[in-house]
């Protein structure tokens, strides 16, 4: 997207690319920038893992709310939470993180991706301020809006700062570390769930589980002093040397024998904003401009519909559900203990996403989508079946409250079809792990600089839109079409989803993050 901050950058870099800077960067062009070989450097870990917080704040506030729904009781509003309740808390997140992704996308872009970050940090700290508070269910829903702001920025923004800063070789692995920050929070938000909700004091223990959230940010906050911006931004901001610098501690110590790749590196950048400012980018509104760049060339509409496709599966395929609902879905089952029982999904979501970060630059992201994407489907469909087995008591009330018909004949029925069900949702979550958990938070890949904010904004969004849907009809479809319906259901968008994976996203493991976007230049780049 073309604004302001680029023109002193095309001015002042317009006369000094000469005939020899030509030159090289076509040499460089002829043999491909070879990046050196090894494991990313230490530098490169650091901002990954200080970067990661946000996933981290992100993991813990989906997965903390899933064991406060059912330690609530009557601390709100004086009266015990309904399906509306309960599903209004969840929704309200994803419906202003909904809002939040694509204005923040427009501040990354004018300030940068560390602004945005730390902005997400203190919605965070407000937010578990505003939920530990309350005392009525409004009180809770704008405690709990508050943070679906800052989970809409940090969601969209940590990402696209991780896939800027990385190395094209690592960038898959480096990106699924935040996507393993957060299934590390779901965890501690299950664990520390489970220990409040059992051990601590009904009365308040849910205050602590969510007020608990701001001492990440907190930490976050003071990390972001230490952390660069992106030499991708630095670069459009017209602050190159500063971008050479940041690229060189990227290669740590061995960045003088590099000089050439970062050279390339970094004029490469240039010329693609001169490109960009070229076809037209100098005139008119700039965020105009940007709509007009993503929607009317044809290889950036190309990439926003794989985005928003791979970003609205994730979250249609109903894995959301089980991370607000699943204590929820585990005391409607007959679990003793559903908080705990929780934990073993929170604990499947995280080891296979562990698994996921040594495999997604070996497999690649198009065939690890392709291939556990069908095992969705069929955890899915089982877990349907096994709630087909279990005998609810018909009448009103609602989901949470329902137990399972235990008498008789039907005791050992139940049981059975339960574990079937705890089964199928833990061959469900290890297979969304491997893939879809991943994958869609690799958009930033698809997208030239000039659109990437834009268009890695308005997919997330997408994510959150579809979320915001998961949050708000999944307690009502089981009220209302039984939960065998509703698992169904999410199982033929997976398949939906996979059918349309296979014939329009494109392979885009170990390229530079300016090769990846040339794919779409003639189609969907497809093989």
């Amino acid at each position: 997207m073309a604004s302001s901050v680029e023109a002193p950058l095309i001015s002042h870099r317009e006369d000094e690319l000469d005939d020899e800077t030509h030159s090289e960067l076509a040499d460089a062009e002829d043999v491909g920038i070879e990046w050196p070989a090894g494991q990313p450097g230490l530098f490169i870990w650091l901002l990954t893992l200080s970067a990661g917080i946000s996933g981290l704040l992100f993991g813990y506030d989906t997965g903390v709310i899933s064991a406060t729904l059912v330690s609530i009781d009557n601390s709100l509003s004086g009266r015990v939470l309904s399906s509306l309740d309960k599903s209004a808390i969840t929704s309200c997140t994803a419906l202003f993180a909904l809002v939040a992704s694509p204005i923040s996308s427009v501040f990354a872009d004018r300030f940068g991706r560390k602004p945005v970050i730390l902005l997400s940090d203190l919605l965070f700290v407000f937010g578990a301020l505003v939920q530990a508070l309350s005392t009525s269910v409004s009180g809770m829903v704008l405690g709990r809006s508050i943070v679906g702001a800052a989970v809409g920025a940090a969601s969209f923004v940590t990402p696209l700062y991780i896939a800027e800063l990385a190395p094209p070789a690592y960038r898959g692995r480096l990106v699924t570390m935040n996507v393993l920050s957060i299934t590390l929070g779901q965890v501690v938000a299950y664990i520390i769930g489970w220990i409040f909700a059992e051990h601590g004091d009904p009365s308040t223990g849910w205050r602590w589980m969510v007020g608990l959230g701001a001492l990440p940010a907190i930490l976050q906050c003071v990390l972001l002093f230490m952390m660069p911006e992106t030499p991708r931004w630095l670069v459009k901001a017209g602050k190159s040397m500063e971008a050479r610098q940041i690229i060189k501690k990227t290669l740590g110590s061995d960045a003088d024998a590099h000089r050439f790749l970062i050279d390339s590196v970094v004029k490469g950048i240039e010329m693609e904003i001169r490109e960009e400012q070229g076809n037209g980018g100098k005139s008119g509104n700039s965020l105009l401009q940007g709509w007009h760049e993503l929607l009317g060339v044809p290889k950036n509409r190309r990439a926003l519909v794989i985005a928003c496709l791979l970003q609205g599966l994730q979250q249609l395929s109903g894995f959301n559900s089980l991370m607000y609902f699943s204590a929820t879905i585990f005391t409607m089952l007959g679990f003793s203990i559903p908080t705990l029982t929780s934990l073993t999904v929170a604990a499947t979501n995280f080891a296979f996403t562990v698994l996921a970060l040594v495999l997604i630059d070996r497999i690649g992201r198009r065939r690890i989508l392709l291939y556990s994407i069908p095992f969705m489907t069929i955890g899915l469909l089982l877990s349907a079946f096994g709630f087909g087995s279990i005998k609810l008591p018909s009448g009103g009330g609602n989901i949470g409250d329902h137990m399972p018909i235990t008498t008789d004949t039907a005791l050992m029925s139940s049981r059975q079809a339960a574990i079937v069900v705890l089964i199928s949702i833990m061959i469900y979550v290890a297979s969304y792990a491997l893939g879809l958990g991943n994958v869609p938070w690799m958009q930033s890949e698809l997208f030239p600089l000039n659109v990437r904010s834009l268009g890695s904004g308005l997919a997330t969004a997408t994510n959150w839109l579809a979320n915001f849907i998961i949050g708000l009809t999944f307690l009502p479809l089981m009220d209302l079409l039984t939960p065998s319906f509703t698992f169904g259901l999410y199982g033929v968008i997976c398949a939906i989803g996979w059918y349309a994976i296979w014939m329009i996203y494109p392979e885009t493991a170990g390229l530079t993050l300016e090769e990846a976007t040339c794919l779409l230049e003639n189609g969907w780049g497809v093989k």
